[in-house]
């Protein structure tokens, strides 16, 4: 824990916080749900703060949209590996033998929780803190696609502005093994009397590839 705390930047002064956040519900009552819950949230309104400040020219969607690519289980999954949250993290033994350590969701929200104890423990200031540091380098890494709208949010327009119906989205499959699984989901247009599929690491992602399948056949089909 003491490692963990070096890398976080931050020593915890209630120690229990930081073991309750590395706590997974497998593990035993004392878990890291309620942590993860408040972390979100702490989360979101430090990254809107540091992206309010980093960009003061863009509008609330431009923000918006960037939000929602840095707060995503994909980006949170990426920086708990970084901190070595699995070499941390207190599960199960059946939990740990299915990999669970190194499971998306379960990191993401690891992740989280450790947001929303250092928030109880040393407050928003401290909290905040932790989040620059750990997504200042990933804002300055965006590229211009980022600030685009995203597929689902382009394919709703464009058939909103047709008056058509919107698309409906469900998860056909799901293939490989906990936590390295491929998500295949299909995007049905009633309206148009087909379906695309897309595929990805997460639901999100096989949503937004099967969305951009989606529009790009109807621009084709109505150019």
């Amino acid at each position: 824990m003491t490692a963990l705390q070096d890398r976080l930047a931050y020593p915890f002064t209630d120690g229990r916080l930081l073991v309750r956040a590395l706590t997974h519900k497998s593990f035993g009552s004392d878990q890291n749900e309620r942590l993860e819950f408040l972390g979100d949230s702490v989360l979101n309104l430090a990254v809107s703060d540091l992206l309010y400040q980093q960009f003061d020219r863009n509008d609330e969607g431009d923000l918006t949209r960037v939000r929602a690519h840095l707060v995503r289980q994909d980006t949170l999954h990426k920086l708990a590996l970084g901190l070595q949250l699995p070499e941390v993290l207190r599960m199960s033994d059946g939990e740990a033998k299915g990999g669970g350590a190194q499971r998306p969701s379960i990191l993401a929200d690891a992740l989280e929780a450790v947001i929303g104890a250092v928030y109880l423990d040393g407050g928003f200031t401290a909290a905040r803190a932790l989040v620059f540091r750990l997504f200042e380098p990933l804002v300055a890494q965006t590229t211009s696609e980022v600030w685009q709208k995203d597929a689902k949010t382009a394919l709703q327009e464009w058939l909103q502005g047709r008056k058509l119906p919107l698309p409906t989205y469900r998860i056909e499959a799901t293939r490989g093994k906990a936590h390295e699984q491929v998500f295949v989901v299909v995007c049905e247009l009633a309206s148009q009397g087909w379906s695309v599929s897309g595929e990805g690491a997460s639901r999100r992602a096989a949503e937004q590839l099967a969305a951009q399948q989606a529009l790009q056949r109807l621009q084709a089909s109505a150019s």
